[in-house]
């Protein structure tokens, strides 16, 4: 029999995450991320760039503004955030 904390994890599974760019940042300890994904028309046949944009929790204030970022589903920590930020892959270019 297995114990209760492997019961809920196989139950629950792995969150979805998806790899965006930070968009804003002017909100505390919560970021914009613009998640772009590419869809391929069903009748011509051409790429469209389509995107979304989520709101995500940032506990320590990271992520500036051009970030690629790796955000994890969560539960609802707000109104309108339901993902978090896992890790920064790539800081923004300074100008």
């Amino acid at each position: 029999m297995a114990t209760e904390t492997e019961q809920t994890t196989s139950e629950r599974g792995r969150p979805k995450t998806r790899v965006g760019v930070v968009t804003s940042n002017k909100m505390q300890k919560t970021v914009v991320v613009r998640v772009e994904r590419r869809v391929k028309h069903a009748k011509y046949g051409k790429y469209l760039v389509r995107h979304v944009n989520y709101k995500a929790h940032d506990e320590q204030n990271a992520c500036g503004v051009g970030d690629r970022v790796r955000i994890a589903e969560t539960r609802p920590i707000s109104k309108d955030k339901r993902w978090r930020v896992v890790e920064t892959i790539e800081k923004a270019q300074a100008v």
